[in-house]
């Protein structure tokens, strides 16, 4: 294992990159695609459908911290390729599955790949490899990585009403095969040597063992904070959103297109932080980025009230949440390194994993019970506000701790 080189290499960060939006299109986006054929064709409900898929973030999520460890000391290239062939295995075996325990196997299989090949494990290595300029490089990778749905979902859907759903995936497993297990082989060898355990720790870090030890930082438990709550807002809302903008007495039109302008906003927001990135200051960026998640929910939240700004307010909310989210994938992809430890990164967001997977699976489930309550989303849109808004607090206050 040696030393790879820290200059920073744009072809290098795409070509990373391309294989994340594979990754993310063909397991992530696809299963959407999946629910109905399936239910058809293995007699499964809604249900059982959606379980499925809380397997999978399960899965990924149980695995995020070992493979952090593992990416820590210097085995990337194993990893991201070994995840790649599970991934590819996994979509290729669907062309034979027959009942919904095999799905169900199938689905944690994709949700281990997920573990090994999607952001977290990509950030780490791009944080290992560029130190200076990992954040530029994380910007690249969510701006390629925010087409996935654009690419992959109208591909699947072409594909399955094509060749049926079956062969579609096993198309899908030889793109893995083909492009991405030659990329993570190609571009993953050299990876950065492993800090030795006896070399002198960083200024910040505890000896001993120091992922642990980060674990019980102030730091550490803050931005842990910000990530779980950020995350039960970004991923309790797009299960709702129609019925949300209904219930706001939208006009049909709008409220199909609001959820796909919020996507370009999305992409729109990374683009711009890409461009203005070297003139921004990185711990302010990263302070008013979140705070445009609760400032646009406030928004919505407000507008039926407003009369005729009504329609201009629910715009305002467009911007603002979804510039902010696709940035926020920024922040929180940058923040471990930047205020607890960029040696052991891999580790720390791994350890993240698993309360954020839980998250991702109930909040779409809380949001529904709030409205269940009340007979609106009011109660349950005050409470993201809420959430959101000490979410912010906790990175600010991370800020402080680290750079006192």
């Amino acid at each position: 294992m040696t030393k790879a080189p820290s200059e920073y290499r744009p072809a290098w960060v795409v070509g990373l990159s391309l294989a994340q939006l594979i990754s993310w299109g063909s397991v992530f986006y696809t299963f959407a695609l999946l629910v109905e054929p399936v239910e058809r064709e293995l007699g499964m409900d809604r249900v059982g459908m959606s379980l499925a898929f809380s397997l999978a973030l399960l899965a990924e999520g149980l695995l995020a911290y070992p493979v952090g460890q593992w990416i820590d000391r210097g085995h990337e290239r194993r990893v991201m390729a070994g995840g790649t062939v599970l991934a590819a295995l996994c979509l290729g075996l669907h062309r034979w599955v027959d009942s919904a325990p095999g799905f169900y196997a199938l689905w944690v299989g994709l949700g281990a790949a997920m573990a090994c090949v999607l952001y977290s494990p990509a950030f780490a290595v791009v944080t290992r490899r560029f130190p200076a300029d990992f954040r530029r490089a994380i910007i690249t990778m969510t701006f390629l990585g925010g087409l996935a749905s654009t690419v992959f979902i109208p591909l699947g859907a072409w594909g399955m009403a094509t060749i049926g759903w079956r062969d579609t995936l096993l198309a899908l497993a030889a793109l893995h095969l083909l492009v991405c297990l030659p990329l993570h082989l190609l571009l993953l060898r050299g990876a950065p040597a492993p800090q030795h355990p006896s070399a002198a720790p960083q200024a910040e870090e505890p000896t001993g063992d120091a992922p642990r030890a980060l674990m019980r930082s102030a730091p550490f438990v803050l931005i842990g904070a910000f990530m779980v709550l950020m995350t039960a807002a970004t991923a309790s809302l797009p299960a709702h959103m129609i019925s949300l903008l209904r219930e706001h007495a939208l006009p049909e039109a709008w409220v199909i297109a609001i959820p796909a302008s919020i996507g370009a906003f999305q992409v729109l927001g990374r683009v711009l932080l890409f461009v203005f990135e070297r003139r921004l200051d990185v711990h302010r960026a990263n302070r008013w980025i979140p705070a445009l998640i609760p400032l646009g929910l406030a928004a919505l939240l407000a507008s039926p009230w407003l009369g005729a700004a009504h329609q201009a307010v629910v715009l305002l909310f467009v911007v603002l949440f979804g510039m902010g989210n696709g940035m926020l994938t920024i922040v929180k992809g940058t923040a471990l390194a930047q205020y607890v430890s960029q040696r052991h990164v891999a580790a720390l967001n791994g350890a993240l994993g698993l309360p954020q997977a839980l998250v991702r699976a109930a909040a779409p489930l809380g949001l529904g019970w709030a409205w269940s309550l009340s007979g609106s989303y009011t109660v349950g849109l005050c409470a993201v506000v809420a959430l959101t808004s000490v979410g912010v607090w906790a990175l600010a206050r991370a800020q402080a701790r680290a750079l006192v």
